[in-house]
């Protein structure tokens, strides 16, 4: 059974943009396919008359620094981000969450851009991203613009960026500098594939022996993936003792909003794993910060 008619590989972020817009939404982006055509598949999305697939379209395969950011485009694999030197040491907490994602076939099709733009709450890549103040880069019908990536966020699995329409042609973000870094994790239940109970990412800047600066993301925690805003204030200033990371974690409790999912935990029991893994989580970007090293782990679990 086909589920679609046409496949395009277009050459151009321009020319890709085009040919949705010939076909008038009934087109949609294509990443590495592994949850597009496993929704389409089941029936949770309609056939689409053409799939549009922007990975033989020039650097769009490539990480590069560019004006200070950290940039990867829409074709870059999982594999390709965990693999990369510098996402290693200044994007540590998005090597992690990529690492995590299916096994290794999945990681070496699927695309951080597919990740972002299904926009699922536990979404790992889209996490560790948030976690780093990711912007994405959209292309439509009124050219091609940047955005902070949490506003393009509207509910499960919704995002201003209509994929019949639109595309992710890139994600950037500033990289870790002195005194900075993230970190990572995942609590998840082996169904087949690791399902996210609750994943949670941090970034952590200090400025001698206090916070700087905190950004917290966790999924699910919401309805969106979720920034711990409150949480991100309640550290600035104060010195990363166990005991101000333990609060901060009972802060995070405060604003976030779990559910009980009857494949993956209950709300229960994610609050008793932010409560348990956040003060890690943070303690392990604050030691990554002080030591100047950071070397990824549990990729590949």
């Amino acid at each position: 059974m086909a589920y679609w008619k046409d496949y395009y590989t277009p050459q151009t972020v321009e020319e890709a943009v085009e040919i949705l817009a010939r076909y008038d939404g009934n087109a949609c982006m294509i990443g590495g396919g592994t949850d597009l055509l496993l929704e389409i598949q089941q029936g949770h999305r309609p056939k689409m008359e053409a799939l549009v697939d922007p990975t033989r379209i020039t650097g769009l395969d490539q990480i590069t620094e560019e004006d200070g950011y950290l940039v990867i485009g829409a074709g870059v694999t999982h594999t390709k981000i965990v693999q990369h030197p510098l996402m290693q040491q200044h994007g540590t907490c998005l090597v992690e969450s990529c690492g995590v994602i299916g096994g290794p076939q999945v990681r070496n099709v699927a695309t951080l851009a597919g990740n972002i733009a299904h926009a699922l709450p536990a979404g790992d890549g889209t996490i560790g991203t948030l976690a780093l103040g990711g912007e994405i880069q959209v292309a439509g019908p009124d050219g091609i613009h940047w955005f902070p990536m949490e506003e393009t966020f509207i509910g499960p699995g919704k995002s201003t960026v209509d994929t019949k329409r639109m595309m992710i042609a890139r994600i950037r973000f500033r990289p870790t500098g002195d005194q900075e870094a993230s970190a990572f994790r995942r609590v998840m239940r082996p169904q087949g594939i690791a399902l996210p109970m609750i994943g949670m990412a941090a970034r952590v800047k200090l400025s001698d022996d206090v916070v700087e600066s905190a950004r917290i993301a966790i999924g699910p925690a919401g309805k969106i993936p979720f920034l711990a805003v409150k949480t991100m204030s309640f550290l600035a200033g104060k010195q990363p003792t166990a005991d101000t990371l333990a609060a901060a974690a009972e802060t995070a409790l405060e604003e976030v909003s779990l559910r009980t999912s009857p494949h993956r935990a209950s709300a229960a029991y994610r609050e008793e794993m932010i409560r348990a893994q956040l003060p890690k989580t943070l303690g392990k970007a604050v030691e990554r910060a002080q030591s100047g090293q950071a070397t990824p782990e549990g990729v590949g679990a």
